[in-house]
């Protein structure tokens, strides 16, 4: 493209971009994606995002509340299209700017990232309104095929902010769409057990220990109990009984419509629940786990947490499985219609020097652990902000272009 810039532009004030500059666009972004691995590395500070399905000017309002790219790092775990009346120009505005500042935007690729599912939930529809034939939408699935399928981000502290004193035993912090502080969690100690946590909120009763609304997803939080060093796993759904290892992730090959069954399917389509063992998707894809499987998974792995997407939160998180997975939902009003608040989570950069660092570049048969700590003693669990915020003001929003198909009538 001649111009990304001026692209970039365009799409930001809701206007899609030529087919040819589309098209260019996508090449490009391919030739990007085909470098990087099924599972991508990324370092904090990072903020993590979950599914976006084509409400653009939510999307708007998610970066006005997290910062603008370049000055943030994002992640985010799928779910761009489809459900939304800006599909298209939400996928080609992230596409651009991962093309712009590839190191400052990660993309993975969700179950609505397919043939298949776009045909039935609206992004195919979209493509075929806004241009007249269904080029564009075969160029952004083509694109999709190429989507990493998870990633590990690395280097997070266990303080929320830099300077933070050590013995802070803030673990999680819920902030409104403004910056203010909703309520704070502390964190779990080795010797504490969960009777004995209480929240502690502004102006509120510390025995509460639900929350305000907004944050009620991490009442039931009893702060991190898995690896105290671990990293954390990004992935758009949830596991898979065929995948035990991280290592196993990066061995699928990814570059393909997504399947109805297997390993990939399911890192695209499962959900956690409050279930012993495995149990059947009532999705019909993919399956439901419970905290055992992801306790063993975490442990096995180095992992603190995974972070997942896929799920409507009404709360815009939910934490389960003490503090093991968490659910981020990042489309506020979903449908239009569900009322619920929306959340971005952000990790920030450990400047300690007893953070957490990659140990190898994820080599098949490696010794077990991925990550170790450069030196100190035993380090709590990443600390995490929540972002929560609302749907964008109706008065920015417009009408949804319904640009006519031509009418080859006489």
């Amino acid at each position: 493209m001649s111009d990304l810039d001026k692209a970039i532009a365009q799409l930001r004030s809701c206007r899609p971009i030529p087919e040819d500059q589309v098209r260019e666009l996508c090449h490009r972004a391919r030739e990007l994606l085909i470098e990087e691995g099924n599972v991508v590395t990324v370092t904090a500070p990072v903020t993590i995002c979950g599914d976006i399905h084509g409400q653009f000017h939510d999307l708007m309002e998610l970066f006005r509340v997290g910062g603008d790219v370049p000055d943030t790092n994002y992640l985010f775990m799928g779910d761009f299209v489809d459900r939304g009346f800006y599909s298209l120009e939400s996928f080609l505005l992230l596409l651009c700017l991962k093309v712009r500042y590839p190191d400052r935007m990660t993309l993975i690729r969700g179950n609505h990232e397919s043939r298949q599912i776009t045909t039935v939930y609206g992004f195919y529809d979209e493509c075929l309104r806004k241009y007249g034939s269904a080029n564009v939408w075969r160029y952004c699935c083509d694109v999709f095929d190429y989507l990493a399928l998870g990633a590990i981000v690395l280097g997070a502290s266990s303080t929320l902010s830099p300077g933070m004193p050590e013995d802070d035993d803030t673990e999680i912090e819920v902030c409104d769409q403004a910056g203010s502080i909703i309520s704070r969690f502390p964190r779990q100690r080795a010797n504490q057990s969960a009777s004995q946590e209480k929240l502690e909120a502004p102006n509120k009763s510390t025995a509460d220990k639900t929350g305000p609304p907004g944050s009620g997803a991490s009442g039931s939080s009893s702060g991190s109990v898995g690896n105290p060093t671990g990293a954390i796993l990004c992935v758009h759904g949830g596991l898979s009984p065929l995948v035990d290892t991280v290592d196993k992730i990066r061995l699928i090959d990814r570059k393909q419509e997504v399947p109805h069954e297997g390993a990939m399917c399911d890192l695209l389509w499962s959900d956690p629940d409050e279930i012993d063992g495995w149990g059947l998707s009532p999705r019909g894809a993919g399956f439901l786990f419970g905290a055992d499987i992801v306790k063993v998974f975490n442990h096995r792995n180095d992992l603190s947490l995974i972070a997942r997407a896929h799920q409507l939160v009404m709360e815009g998180f939910k934490e389960m499985f003490d503090a093991s997975i968490v659910t981020v939902w990042s489309a506020p009003n979903y449908c239009y219609r569900c009322g619920n608040v929306a959340a971005v989570l952000e990790l920030t950069e450990d400047e300690s020097g007893t953070g957490i660092f990659q140990r190898t570049n994820g080599d098949v048969g490696r010794s077990s652990g991925a990550v170790i700590e450069s030196r100190g003693g035993p380090k709590n669990g990443p600390a995490r902000r929540y972002r929560v915020f609302q749907a964008a003001p109706q008065d920015s929003r417009g009408m949804p272009a319904k640009k006519p198909v031509a009418d080859y009538f006489l």
